[in-house]
């Protein structure tokens, strides 16, 4: 072998030594990189600012359960940059999707700052580096509230509904049955009539609740004097009064004004005077009471009726829920009123208070947000208000006695 050829070989063998060592060197370039990778626990970059943009509670935890980043609302759940998470579900969840590079989706009732009862929170989970969980939170109270109120809602209206419809069929059969015997005929037939009274009263109730709840904005908002509210309101429920031989007696502050819609709060203010009049014996006094309190206008109807329980008052302004079942029969109550009145004061910005004691009577408070007296209308506009506020409670006048109205008019 000559010295050109030992050279060529020379040359080869250091090639191939030189590209072995390169090769050596890359793996564990790649290797000490993918164990630095692992055992970082370096956020990836731009994931900071997306959690801080988030209006949804989250947070990147670590192998520790250490936050290394937080969004601001994350907060309101104890979870804070440089804390460790205290939530033994939070650690588990985290851990999970860390070791099986998973995504998970969990639901749990977790504190929240501030308040006293249990949150429902649906938590996100994913696994963003293996040392690194991204943990993504949703508080779903007021939703699964809201549903668990419509199916509420749903299941007691089917029900309430029945009674006066069965009433109906059988009522009608008995007709047809009695249809020789005048005068059983006449005794169903009143029958007949006051369960359809009953109907057509739960039917406009069910409307004017879920008016109320809806979405819609109020159509008659506007400056309106409570002297107005409580008139009407009065003058609604005097034969109810007269029957009941119950003296209805209004005091206090005269010419304050709130901002609403006056026939919602007419409605309002008739319903608490309805049910007292109605829980209240023969011979006794129901009164109503007018004053500006801090900036608000406080309208309370008071009775000296059978009063309410303790464990009831949380309850009563629920629909459909009776404290004295018997004697809202005998009344013929829907058990929508208190609860058309909570709805109707919360939609004008107000509250309604309640103090009651088994065998002294109750007070129920409106509380309205004060508002100026109205500016001066032309003589044109206040007359065409006046006719277009006629129209709208004859109306709904002919809509509680259950006479069918089509477009304003009735059928």
């Amino acid at each position: 072998m000559n010295t050109v050829q030992l050279t060529l070989l020379a040359l080869l063998l250091g090639v191939a030594i030189g590209a072995s060592v390169a090769a050596i060197l890359v793996a564990a370039l790649r290797a000490r990189e993918r164990g630095r990778v692992q055992m970082s626990s370096a956020i990836p970059s731009g994931v900071t600012d997306v959690l801080h943009g988030l209006d949804d509670p989250a947070a990147v935890v670590d192998a520790s359960s250490t936050v290394v980043a937080a969004s601001d609302s994350a907060r309101a759940f104890g979870v804070k940059e440089g804390g460790r998470l205290v939530v033994d579900d939070l650690r588990t969840l985290a851990r999970q999707v860390r070791d099986s590079d998973t995504t998970a989706n969990v639901t749990l009732r977790l504190k929240r700052k501030g308040a006293t009862e249990l949150r429902l929170v649906a938590v996100r989970a994913t696994r963003i580096t293996p040392r690194l969980s991204l943990l993504v939170m949703r508080d779903i109270t007021e939703h699964e509230r809201v549903e668990q109120m419509r199916r509420d809602f749903v299941a007691n209206t089917s029900h309430e509904l029945k009674t006066p419809v069965g009433a109906v069929s059988l009522l009608a059969e008995a007709i047809d049955s009695a249809a020789d015997d005048p005068d059983q005929v006449r005794v169903f037939a009143a029958r007949l009539s006051a369960e359809a009274a009953r109907l057509g009263q739960l039917s406009a109730r069910i409307m004017d609740l879920s008016r109320l709840q809806s979405a819609d904005q109020l159509l008659d908002q506007r400056a309106v004097s409570v002297d107005e509210i409580v008139a009407s309101a009065l003058e609604a429920h005097a034969i109810q009064a007269d029957a009941g031989e119950v003296h209805v007696v209004r005091g206090g502050e005269r010419g304050l004004h709130v901002q609403g819609d006056p026939q919602v709060l007419s409605d309002a203010v008739g319903n608490l005077l309805a049910n007292a009049i109605a829980y209240s014996p023969r011979g006794a006094s129901v009164g109503v009471g007018v004053k500006e309190v801090d900036g608000a206008v406080e309208i309370a109807v008071t009775d000296r009726g059978i009063g309410i329980a303790e464990a009831d008052q949380e309850r009563v302004f629920e629909r459909f829920y009776r404290a004295d079942q018997a004697r809202s029969r005998r009344t013929g109550g829907t058990g929508l009123g208190l609860s058309i009145v909570k709805h109707a004061v919360q939609r004008h910005g107000g509250e309604v208070r309640l103090w009651s004691q088994p065998g002294n009577g109750s007070t129920f408070t409106i509380r309205l947000p004060l508002s100026g007296p109205p500016e001066e209308l032309p003589a044109s506009k206040r007359r065409k208000a006046a006719k277009a506020k006629a129209k709208a409670k004859s109306k709904q006048n002919k809509k509680r006695a259950g006479v069918p109205v089509v477009n304003g008019e009735s059928a």
